[in-house]
């Protein structure tokens, strides 16, 4: 591995959207960690990837548990002295189909908060410190448009507001760590044909990946603080 190469950490990197952006990532020549809560699936994928002749390794990470995150990183950083790029991919959807806020039970708000907001949260908590003594970082988190908050509708309730939280934790890091070359923005990918999104969904994960691998390989003075859809940015 040449030692210029940048390391990138993806959350839920075995499958869908997370794998493609590993693809990606690895294939725009950064150093990928793979990381996924089953390991068998995670190595299976970094097996694939190998086949293609991109450079990963894989690492267990469970998003809900916060001593697999500070286990992580802490082996990832040791192993590889840096990490430079984070992608808080990992998520869950766990509303009922058409469930609607009467219907809704607060352990599925606890759950869902649990993967989708505290999971990013701690991780940006471990990986920065990392970042910042390199005085460089970028941050790429998997948001939705069901959490905009202009655009705001029923339905899927746990899921939106997750995701509403996940976007101010994007604007607070942002304004944090900004003067540390560390970017931080979210996007959405779209809805796209993944084991979440169904069949019936438009876009390909390559599509919804794109924006991501965007974000992730920022030049210095690139955007921060932003949500985007397509390499475009789109309103809170």
């Amino acid at each position: 591995m040449s030692a210029a190469k940048r390391i990138a950490l993806v959350s839920g990197g075995n499958r869908g959207i997370g794998y493609e952006i590993c693809r990606q990532l690895a294939k725009h020549g950064l150093f990928v960690v793979l990381t996924a809560r089953d390991a068998a699936k995670g190595k299976a994928a970094v097996k694939a990837l190998h086949q293609e002749g991109f450079e990963l390794e894989f690492h267990r990470l469970d998003v809900t548990s916060c001593r697999s995150i500070r286990a992580c990183v802490a082996a990832v950083a040791e192993r590889r002295g840096r990490i430079d790029v984070l992608v808080n991919n990992a998520g869950i959807l766990a509303d009922l189909r058409g469930s609607r806020f009467l219907d809704s039970k607060l352990e599925t708000y606890r759950d869902t908060l649990e993967a989708n907001l505290f999971g990013p949260l701690q991780l940006a908590q471990a990986v920065i410190p990392v970042m910042k003594a390199h005085r460089y970082g970028r941050i790429v988190n998997l948001s939705s448009g069901l959490g905009q908050l202009s655009e705001m509708g029923a339905g899927t309730p746990a899921y939106r507001i997750s995701k509403t939280a996940l976007n101010a934790l994007t604007r607070i890091l942002s304004a944090e760590f900004k003067d540390n070359n560390i970017l931080v923005n979210a996007m959405c990918p779209g809805w796209t044909r993944t084991g979440m999104g169904g069949e019936s969904a438009p876009r390909t994960p390559e599509q919804a990946a794109d924006t991501a691998q965007w974000l992730a390989t920022l030049p210095d003075d690139g955007p921060s603080g932003g949500f985007f859809r397509d390499r475009k940015a789109i309103s809170w």
